[in-house]
């Protein structure tokens, strides 16, 4: 039975509706928690807006947090990207989206010291014509700084698996190869034998 015209126009609409209003999806993702001394570190943060029509006027603050509660700014990004005089001037660089949601920074070089806690404070004012309402979010991140890069026991035993599966693999591949050879080496034989 072949579908008729009209089933399939409607069908053709209603995919090329579906594809007009799809659109990016936001995820917060949690930030890494270990970096490695001497390497870049992202820290993550994600602050999803739920309504990509509505515009909104964003600000971002990092701060550190010390051992006495202490918030020491560290960046901030209110339009364009402001480095903050301390110990991570010139260490930490800019790592967000272009619609801010995805408002990371990197630490370009790891250090002892940038074991602890940081946070990221988000300022969102939405513009509407009568009145401005504002959102805020927060999100803390616990960095722990190792001389050297931690393997879990997941990412080892998922590595095994991967080259235990390579090497099954291969073996199996060889031994079709063989098989097909012998094939077709007895098929080239009978078809020499059956010329004479």
């Amino acid at each position: 039975m072949e579908p008729s015209a009209g089933n399939l126009l409607f069908f053709l609409t209603l995919f090329l509706f579906d594809v007009q209003i799809s659109s990016q999806v936001c995820v917060d993702i949690p930030s890494d928690t270990e970096a490695v001394l001497g390497h870049a570190m992202r820290l993550t943060c994600i602050s999803c807006m739920k309504r990509e029509e509505i515009s909104a006027k964003t600000r971002v603050d990092w701060y550190y947090v010390t051992e006495a509660n202490k918030r020491i700014p560290i960046y901030a990004f209110d339009g364009l990207p402001q480095e903050i005089d301390g110990l991570w001037k010139g260490r930490l660089m800019w790592n967000g989206s272009k619609d801010l949601q995805d408002l990371s920074i990197n630490i370009l070089r790891v250090t002892p010291n940038d074991t602890g806690t940081y946070v990221c404070e988000v300022l969102r004012q939405f513009q509407f014509n009568s009145y401005t309402p504002s959102f805020t979010y927060s999100k803390v991140i616990h960095l722990v700084v190792s001389e050297e890069v931690s393997r879990n026991l997941m990412a080892v035993y998922s590595e095994y698996v991967m080259y235990a599966l390579l090497m099954f693999l291969s073996l199996w591949l060889l031994v079709e190869m063989v098989y097909c050879y012998r094939k077709v080496s007895k098929a080239d034989a009978r078809g020499r034998n059956n010329a004479y």
